[in-house]
């Protein structure tokens, strides 16, 4: 038992599982708004599967991010100790979980329905490429926001079957059905995440000029790259309180949105008023609470409609 739970921890540090907080929350949230009218449950089938095709999508994308920068990561002296170029972890073996993750996500889309089997190449093409772009283009934040975008769309896909913009009927309720709700979310989820990983890229910025890797940070320089970081932060915000709108949310959601402020403020704070060790705090743990958070009142707005607006 020791050293199985030593190999399970060695792979979850590998592909760092733990970050799978940041857009997972996002997805099930997507979920609930779709499955409101089986009160935000759309059934253990479905959440189930859902939640394979969401652990296999990430752990794909990780794995290929790791074999395609373990020569960057050997020659960086924060990344040096990673377990492929440590050794801990062969490239055969992370190209065995890379390709098992992605017929994971393949099996699962197949068992959802017939429309996220069909697309499931494509979302793994998307969730792969973004590994690619820092070698051609100063915007890979972009490419990293758009492949945990399709996490909301996906789950949206899996409950409901179809993405109509206009559902049939009439009235304001109407909207609350419709696809432009998990598209809000999937804007939100790319302004956050350009804003955080600029924040993350500043820990390599002397080693990405050298290396010439592309970057906004590398592009702009610190200071003109956190004012980015900031104002995206901003638009997510923003897109936020646009989809409680349209979705017709009322108290519980509009405290957790103020307190999500918050934490997006604190992050820059600590940003620039901080040494880059404390990057890892701003990167991980506030953006954490505010994935987490966000769901959490979108559940309570969803299963507990006496908190929503009465129309």
């Amino acid at each position: 038992m020791r050293i199985l739970f030593q190999q399970l921890r060695k792979w979850s540090e590998f592909i760092k599982f733990s970050h799978t907080v940041f857009a997972l929350p996002f997805a099930l949230a997507s979920m609930a708004v779709a499955a409101r009218d089986d009160r935000g449950w759309p059934g253990w089938r479905i959440f189930l599967l859902i939640l394979a095709a969401m652990v296999c999508a990430r752990t794909c994308a990780m794995s290929f991010n790791r074999i395609a920068d373990r020569d960057f990561d050997r020659a960086n002296p924060r990344t040096a100790a990673r377990h492929l170029p440590a050794g801990r972890i062969t490239l055969g073996e992370a190209w065995a979980l890379c390709l098992l993750s992605a017929a994971g996500l393949v099996a699962a889309s197949y068992w959802i329905n017939p429309v996220c089997f069909y697309l499931s190449p494509v979302a793994l093409i998307f969730v792969c490429f973004y590994s690619l772009t820092k070698r051609f283009t100063d915007f890979t934040h972009i490419f990293l926001g758009l492949a945990l975008a399709l996490a909301p769309i996906g789950a949206w896909l899996a409950v409901r079957g179809n993405f109509r913009l206009f559902p049939s009927g009439h009235g304001w309720q109407t909207l609350q059905y419709s696809a432009l709700l998990p598209l809000l979310l999937a804007g939100a989820v790319v302004f956050w995440l350009i804003g955080f990983d600029i924040i993350y890229a500043l820990q390599d910025y002397e080693f990405d000029r050298k290396q010439g890797l592309h970057s906004l940070v590398v592009r702009w320089g610190v200071k003109n790259a956190l004012a980015a970081s900031f104002l995206s932060h901003m638009v997510m915000w923003g897109v936020l309180v646009a989809f409680g709108f349209l979705a017709g949310f009322r108290l519980a959601y509009w405290v957790g949105l103020i307190f999500i402020l918050g934490c997006l403020v604190m992050e820059h704070w600590l940003a620039r008023r901080r040494s880059l060790n404390w990057i890892n705090h701003a990167f991980f743990r506030l953006n954490a609470v505010i994935s987490v958070v966000f769901l959490i009142v979108a559940l309570v707005e969803v299963v507990f409609p006496f908190l929503q607006f009465k129309r």
